[in-house]
């Protein structure tokens, strides 16, 4: 099945939602201060990028499926590192997150530079 944008970003957003008040209600009380920081830093990307693959998947601009899986998969690497470095505090964690975020810095740039062609040559 190919990568499919709306739907990908309307899971992120609707798993986005849960966990951030999951986190908001629920591990207040359990985490640190730290910890809920960077739970809250993985909710707010989620959700940013959530929306981010909706609007690209709703696009009818060709060439966008490399930039828009680049995006959900990096969202998720990113996110879950977070969410489990929060929950475990297993520092090593920390070195997986910027994979995701070179990944979804990929996707945006990608993005970009699909999009330009696309209004060059229209």
């Amino acid at each position: 099945m190919p990568f499919n944008a709306l739907f990908f970003g309307s899971l992120l957003a609707a798993t986005g939602v849960a966990l951030g008040a999951f986190g908001a209600h629920g591990l207040r009380h359990l985490l640190s201060p730290p910890a809920l920081e960077w739970w809250h830093t993985a909710v707010e990307y989620q959700m940013w990028h959530a929306l981010g693959l909706i609007g690209l998947g709703a696009t009818r601009i060709p060439g966008l499926r490399w930039a828009s899986a680049l995006l959900g998969v990096g969202t998720v690497i990113f996110s879950v590192s977070l969410y489990l470095l929060a929950l475990t505090d297993l520092h090593w964690l920390g070195i997986v997150t910027p994979i995701g975020g070179l990944l979804m810095i990929a996707g945006w740039a990608v993005a970009a530079w699909r999009l330009r062609q696309a209004f060059l040559h229209s």
